[in-house]
């Protein structure tokens, strides 16, 4: 259950990207906040800017104009190298691509981010970790041996062994069938529950959605619904274009 401690927090905050037509603006003027333990899922049709919204809080863009802060850190003042740590060591991360390495095996796959962060039992860890999501007997298996579901297995177990406050997932059932893609969500949830991590999910499935605490919709860069926080709805609707 979350508690009263805002982990992620979005103040007026809009991405605007250089195109050659000129500036496109991808957010416009979002303000949220996201609980300790809660979890979230963002939906809206593509080109809503969801995926974009997951991007500024896992500090792989930078806003142009507001601030967002993600467990302690303002994105915006900080360094590449800082941001870098930050994401090795308190956020994980779970795409619709498994972006598993094909030359190094499953237990590789996990300990390559540990040894990154600097842990010194990097590959004791990452066997813990694929024991808990139930791939014991593949960790020397290489990815194209493994199913897809098995996959995203491993690529879950990468994102949870850093232990990091927050776990985000990108459509991460968007490449399995429905019913891996239903135990990988399973595992995902029970995960994130046992460890009492923030889950902040971008989909475009509602059923997946509305398994989170709470639902935020997009459309056209702005939020224009937040079943937790109708504030945030408030700043969408009256923004200037």
């Amino acid at each position: 259950m979350a508690d009263k401690t805002a982990l992620i927090s979005l103040e007026d905050v809009s991405l605007t990207l250089s195109s050659g037509a000129g500036p496109v603006n991808i957010l416009k003027h979002i303000g949220f906040s996201i609980m300790k333990g809660e979890s979230v899922g963002i939906v809206g049709p593509s080109g809503s800017g969801k995926s974009s919204l997951m991007s500024l809080m896992t500090g792989l863009e930078q806003a142009t104009e507001g601030s967002v802060t993600v467990d302690g850190l303002r994105l915006e003042s900080a360094d590449e190298d800082t941001l870098a740590r930050h994401r090795l060591s308190r956020i994980g991360i779970v795409m619709q691509a498994f972006h598993l390495i094909p030359t190094m095996t499953a237990l590789e796959n996990v300990a390559v981010p540990l040894e990154l962060a600097g842990i010194n039992d990097a590959f004791d860890r990452a066997a813990h970790e694929l024991g808990n999501v139930g791939l014991a007997h593949r960790m020397e298996h290489y990815p194209a041996q493994l199913s897809g579901g098995e996959q995203q297995r491993v690529a879950l177990a990468r994102a949870l062994a850093p232990e990091p406050s927050i776990l985000f997932g990108d459509e991460p059932t968007g490449n399995l069938d429905g019913k891996t893609g239903r135990a990988v969500i399973d595992l995902l949830f029970d995960m994130a529950k046992t460890r009492g991590s923030t889950l902040v999910l971008v989909t475009h499935d509602p059923n997946l959605a509305d398994r989170c605490d709470r639902v935020i919709s997009m459309a056209d860069g702005r939020i224009v619904d937040d079943t937790g926080d109708t504030a945030s709805v408030t700043v969408a609707e009256t923004a200037k274009p």
